[in-house]
């Protein structure tokens, strides 16, 4: 048993030296005279119940799936430093978890479109001006039909 409170004492301790960072753990630990450990957990615990019975899961799971990542994505954007940038939209793409879209995008993605990203902008703009060529006939030839009805 004394092992297990040793463990328990030093994953608290982790715990409240990482919260210590956050003005807003240190503010919530003054006003409610609750260590902010304590805080943390219970909120991860009430979190977990609810998602885990299905009181606000739907919610609560978007909001931790979809809106951090979203929120982190935007503060990596308005960042001035790279690497969070390329984290986080690597993250929308594929395999979000430890970090293996960084993998993805350095060894394989980034080099492909390096190497042929004059290629791939050649043929987007040759689809473009396919498209527009389309869009123009469709708009010319409907122009056409109305003018020939209101002549009739």
């Amino acid at each position: 048993m004394d092992v297990a409170t040793a463990k328990l004492k030093y994953y608290n301790a982790q715990l409240d030296k990482e919260l210590s960072k956050y003005p807003h753990a240190l503010k919530a630990e003054q006003v409610t005279n609750v260590p902010k450990t304590y805080l943390a957990s219970g909120a991860a615990s009430i979190v977990f119940l609810l998602i885990f019975f299905n009181f606000w899961g739907q919610l609560l799971s978007n909001l931790l799936a979809w809106g951090y990542p979203a929120y982190a994505s935007f503060k990596a954007i308005e960042s001035i430093d790279k690497a969070d940038d390329t984290q986080w939209l690597t993250y929308w793409l594929a395999l979000p978890q430890f970090k293996g879209a960084q993998i993805v995008y350095g060894r394989f993605l980034r080099p492909f479109l390096l190497t042929y990203q004059s290629d791939v902008d050649q043929a987007t703009s040759k689809l473009k001006k396919k498209i527009d060529h389309a869009a123009n006939t469709v708009l010319h030839a409907g122009v056409d039909a109305a003018s020939a009805l209101k002549d009739d």
